[in-house]
């Protein structure tokens, strides 16, 4: 009952994370399971079973708060599910010896991805237009075979390539990868139920996982908008390294002299993006409130009073005729047209 209770706050933190990230509720929770001693195969297909209905609530909250692009999700989701399947079908093809430090290694390098990815402003690119479906299709069939494989995934490939790309808001970015995810969760755990069976699936840390990714959908759906997502992001991309660092430095027979080195080394790197972090967000909230006292200290225009309505120009506007006349009066009296000009150009000047 214990370790229910803690892997179903083991969901509720990941979804957390997942829904302001647009990421790592794979990678959180499959991270935990290789670490207390999960098969591979059964860790990302409990994952991926527990996901349909995290998934599906974020995507419903997501929706609800305006956070969904539908024609991305579309051209997203398919392909991704494909890319799923297949996925799911290799890891379950291949031993659980030869698969733990497989997903190990992915899980590690999408974790030191976030440490590099966060501990740095996201350089978005200014772009027009629509994201085509020849970027979409090829970008899904890749996460969801990541997501699969490693047991995570599918959020970092996909989010941070949307979100360069500058065509689309953070917010819809992340809430269109959760709701895309819906399909791609749905997609491996047919591939793991065909070649794992009903057993591959751990049922009980299925519901623990589920009912804390359920009670935190909600919230995080709403959290996309205040959580400096620099900070969180450095911090479980340091979670997900020194976790499966260990798993791979046992696979490789590392001796005992070996690993607290590469243990402080990875800490002291975890510390020093964690440093970056902070500082790119400082930067980041600087340069916007320099942008909002800039905005507020703008002038309104505002029409003068004493200015003409549109049906009182249209009233005093001269016929043809007159106007004519009025400039033949005019040469005739010696007055130099070109006044007019100047006129136009104190206006223009005003």
């Amino acid at each position: 009952m214990r370790k229910l209770l803690i892997l179903a706050l083991v969901g509720l933190a990941a979804q957390l994370v997942d829904g302001a990230l647009g990421m790592a509720y794979g990678l959180t929770s499959s991270t935990l399971l290789l670490f207390v001693g999960v098969a591979p195969a059964a860790a990302s297909a409990s994952v991926h079973l527990a996901e349909i209905g995290t998934t599906l609530a974020a995507g419903v909250a997501h929706w609800r708060f305006g956070n969904v692009d539908w024609r991305v999700v579309t051209r997203i989701a398919l392909p991704g599910a494909v890319g799923a399947f297949v996925g799911a079908t290799f890891l379950s093809s291949i031993s659980t010896e030869n698969a733990a430090p497989w997903m190990a290694g992915i899980l590690f390098t999408l974790g030191a991805y976030l440490l590099v990815r966060f501990s740095r402003p996201l350089r978005q690119r200014s772009g027009a237009g629509r994201l085509r479906g020849r970027f979409l299709g090829p970008l899904g069939l890749v996460a969801g075979f990541v997501d699969a494989t490693g047991g995570g995934g599918w959020g970092p490939v996909a989010t941070p390539a949307l979100l360069v790309s500058g065509r689309m808001e953070p917010r819809k970015v992340i809430g269109s990868v959760d709701t895309a995810e819906f399909v791609v969760a749905g997609a491996a755990s047919i591939g793991f139920l065909i070649g794992l069976g009903s057993e591959g699936f751990l049922l009980p840390t299925v519901a623990a996982l589920l009912i804390g990714g359920l009670i935190a959908a909600p919230v995080a759906a709403w959290l996309v908008r205040i959580v400096p997502a620099q900070l969180l992001g450095a911090t479980i991309g340091g979670v997900i390294v020194l976790t499966n660092a260990r798993i791979l430095l046992k696979a490789g027979d590392a001796g005992s002299t070996v690993r607290p080195v590469v243990y402080v080394l990875l800490a002291v790197g975890w510390v020093v993006a964690l440093t970056f972090a902070v500082r790119a967000l400082r930067r980041t909230r600087r340069a916007r409130a320099i942008v909002d006292a800039a905005t507020a200290e703008t002038p309104a225009v505002t029409t003068p009073a004493d200015a003409p309505s549109p049906a009182d120009a249209v009233a005093t506007t001269p016929s043809p005729d007159t106007a004519a006349s009025a400039v033949a009066a005019g040469v005739v009296a010696g007055s130099a047209p070109a006044d007019a000009d100047d006129d136009r150009l104190a206006v223009v000047e005003r």
